[in-house]
């Protein structure tokens, strides 16, 4: 079989799996392997097709001061060559065997997703498995890749949206890990080396910090010798240590980064909560009706819809394993950049004041229970959720759950989020641009 024919394989495979198991409701199984490392699993034997979602606790946040970026410059060098295998050797194989493997640097988790057809899956699984446990990082693959990630950083050094909010990170989070550049800069780029990169390989990947999920054509059985296989040779903890839970500042505080351009690009937005707490789920619905992405949102009838001062503007909560934010952005012509500010600063007040009615939390209900399901809409992005799951320790059984916490919430909880969240006086703003009429 073709490269080609061998892709689309995959691609019609997984639209299988993905009807296959949105068919009904699936079933998810903890397995542990016979060395200890834990995973969920939803089985689905139609179909023959295996994905694997996997991260580890320990992103951006722990990247040495000078080398900010090296969690990042490590996703793009795990398939460049690893065990014996050259950067050419192990691509031909990839390439042969046709499964998909990616990673991903975020501020908080290192993550990795992994798909392979069924008669594949011993050989990419072992390929998988030197991937993880033994990247080689050779000179021509290292300069080939650096040069991919600061062209990346240059392009985004030009992207107003980019620029304006990792300015206001760096306006709320003043000093800390998660206001720091997650890709790095182009001079940390230029500094990091092979050890650098061995050094953040063996920070991130230990097995105290893995999750796991795995959704298709395998059982518990084969799972438990997979989940050996591929990361039990990997080391039981690092000796890292923890960074403290970082301290947003409080506003009112508006900062102005002139571009020339005919729009500003304003992001804005304060102190909020965590996963964690236990009023989160009332907050989530609140903060729904308040900025959430349909259109019937106050802050998009209010400033898009009456208005026309804006194509789009949105604002949410952003919990993070350290910090939890309120962020919302928005862009608009320069000259109405502060009547839409004042918009969002009244439209909030008013939220916090007041709080819905109960026709707009039952129409916030309606469809943030009615749209669960698209988030699993496909082997891969089962997988992912129930990763996302894991890593918010949410419990198994969340997905069965999620909606009747949803139902549950009655328009007195959402008010009082309104009024304990919502602080319109306190919003830190980063605009990029030549604004007129900001307060």
């Amino acid at each position: 079989m073709s490269m080609l024919s061998v892709t689309r394989a995959i691609a019609a495979a997984a639209v299988l799996l993905a009807s296959a198991i949105s068919a009904q409701a699936f079933a998810i199984q903890e397995v542990k392997s016979p060395g200890g490392i834990t995973a969920w699993l939803v089985q689905e034997k139609a179909v023959p097709l295996i994905a694997m979602n996997f991260s580890f606790k320990g992103g951006s946040v722990y990247d040495p001061q000078g080398k900010e970026g090296v969690s990042e410059f490590l996703t793009g060098m795990l398939d460049e060559g690893a065990g014996d295998l050259s950067s050419k050797e192990f691509q031909q194989q990839r390439d042969a065997l046709a499964f998909r493997m990616s990673f991903d640097s975020g501020r908080d988790f290192f993550e990795g997703s992994f798909q392979t057809l069924t008669r594949n899956r011993a050989k990419s699984f072992e390929l998988l498995k030197l991937a993880i446990n033994a990247p080689r990082f050779d000179a021509e693959p290292l300069e080939r890749v650096r040069q991919q990630f600061i062209l990346s950083v240059q392009n985004e050094n030009q992207d107003p949206q980019t620029i304006a909010f990792r300015n206001w990170m760096k306006e709320a989070l003043p000093g800390d890990a998660y206001a720091r550049d997650l890709n790095g800069t182009v001079e940390t780029m230029a500094a990091i080396g092979a050890d650098d990169l061995n050094a953040a390989h063996r920070r991130i990947f230990t097995r105290d910090k893995l999750q796991v999920a795995v959704v298709g054509d395998i059982d518990a059985v084969e799972l438990g010798t997979v989940l050996d296989q591929v990361f039990g040779g990997l080391p039981v903890s690092s000796s890292r240590e923890a960074v403290a839970a970082a301290k947003p500042v409080m506003g009112p505080k508006t900062v102005v980064f002139e571009r020339e351009m005919p729009q500003s690009v304003i992001v804005f937005g304060h102190e909020s909560i965590t996963r964690d707490d236990p009023d989160f789920i009332p907050a989530f619905v609140m903060s729904e009706i308040l900025g959430g992405g349909g259109f019937s949102s106050r802050l998009t009838t209010e400033i898009r819809e009456k208005r026309g001062l804006t194509y789009g503007v949105g604002m949410g909560l952003s919990p993070a394993e350290r910090v939890g934010l309120y962020v919302g952005s928005l862009q608009t012509s320069n000259d109405k950049a502060g009547e839409a500010l004042a918009l969002v600063r009244e439209v909030m007040a008013k939220m916090a004041n007041e709080g819905p009615t109960q026709a707009e939390l039952d129409e916030a209900k309606t469809y943030l229970t009615g749209s669960y399901a698209l988030r699993f809409s496909s082997n891969s992005a089962i997988a992912n959720q129930l990763l996302g799951l894991q890593q918010q320790d949410l419990g198994i059984d969340y997905v069965e759950r999620r909606n009747s916490l949803i139902e549950a919430v009655t328009l007195d909880q959402v008010k009082a989020q309104a009024k304990r969240l919502l602080h319109p006086d306190r919003l830190i703003v980063s605009v990029v641009g030549k604004p007129v009429g900001l307060n």
